[in-house]
């Protein structure tokens, strides 16, 4: 099954024609969507008609195993009774808007901070596979940054400087920005992870900064100095000629690169109107003969 991408964006982005994922099974289509990603780094299918199950399947066909230890669920189990699909929503279980002072709907606002899906998490995420299921009439559109070009903007003198560095990831911190409060239940389950500050993406050969709101810290830096970077870093690399900024519709399945691009929710009236996304992360491990066969 051929498909072809046209690009969305100078960077990266690219939106494919018209293909129906829940029929993708032969191994050319797969590694063709593959090369799409080691391009582009963020690729968009219209018209998708997901059940949970095949997007499920989906993910598995195109890049292994599943991320299962999401943030959330160290609140509350999942309304769907399955870890690996994370609920984007304002909804409670019940199906109704969550109301503003839900916890739940507290700790979902750090979705509008810039960040990477399961970089809190060892192995963390590589490829996000967010689906639309409702859209609200008014904007609630989903930005992603290049990390990429913004790597590829740095100074010869400050790539230099920041070789070998390594950074702690912690959701429990991107939340305590906005001052959301853990128990201590929670904060053992939410410890975070350490990765490289930079990253090599092993297809494409290129390199990308690894950062955003989970980055607390730079391992072996003074604090407070370590974090002026990181904020310094992400300022740079939100530039507007780094973003794309992505307007959903409904059957929309956009798949992101964690390593290689961060995102970010854009503020709508979420307690006015409902918004429903639902997605699917694979981890970041070598591919199995299975993954490269398939």
């Amino acid at each position: 099954m051929a498909v072809t991408f046209r690009k969305l964006h100078p960077h990266f982005g690219a939106e494919a024609a018209p293909i129906d994922l829940r029929r993708v099974h032969d191994p050319e289509t797969l590694a063709a969507i593959r090369a799409g990603m080691d391009d582009h780094a963020l690729l968009v299918f219209r018209d998708q008609r997901f059940s949970d199950e095949e997007h499920l399947d989906f993910a598995r066909r195109l890049d292994g195993e599943l991320h299962t230890k999401t943030g959330i669920s160290a609140l509350k189990k999942s309304r769907f009774g399955n870890e690996a699909l994370a609920d984007v929503s304002n909804l409670t279980d019940g199906g109704q808007i969550q109301p503003a002072d839900d916890r739940r709907r507290m700790y979902g606002l750090g979705n509008r901070l810039w960040h990477t899906d399961a970089s809190f998490q060892d192995p963390p995420g590589r490829y996000s596979m967010l689906f639309a299921r409702v859209i609200p009439p008014v904007g609630a559109d989903t930005e992603y940054a290049d990390m990429r070009a913004a790597y590829d903007a740095l100074s010869p003198e400050l790539k230099v400087r920041l070789e070998g560095l390594r950074v702690h990831h912690s959701i429990a911190h991107s939340r305590e920005i906005l001052g959301f409060a853990f128990s201590q239940k929670e904060q053992e389950i939410l410890k975070g992870a350490v990765h490289p500050l930079i990253r090599s993406l092993p297809r494409s050969g290129r390199k990308s900064l690894y950062i955003a709101a989970h980055a607390s810290r730079i391992i072996d830096w003074p604090l407070p100095e370590g974090r002026l970077l990181l904020l310094e870093l992400i300022e740079h690399a939100t530039r507007p000629e780094f973003v794309y900024r992505h307007q959903w519709r409904v059957g929309d399945l956009v798949i992101y690169d964690n390593r290689a691009t961060m995102h970010r929710a854009r503020p709508f009236e979420d307690t006015k109107y409902p918004r429903e996304l639902r997605r699917v992360t694979t981890l970041d491990i070598q591919a199995s003969a299975a993954t490269h066969q398939a």
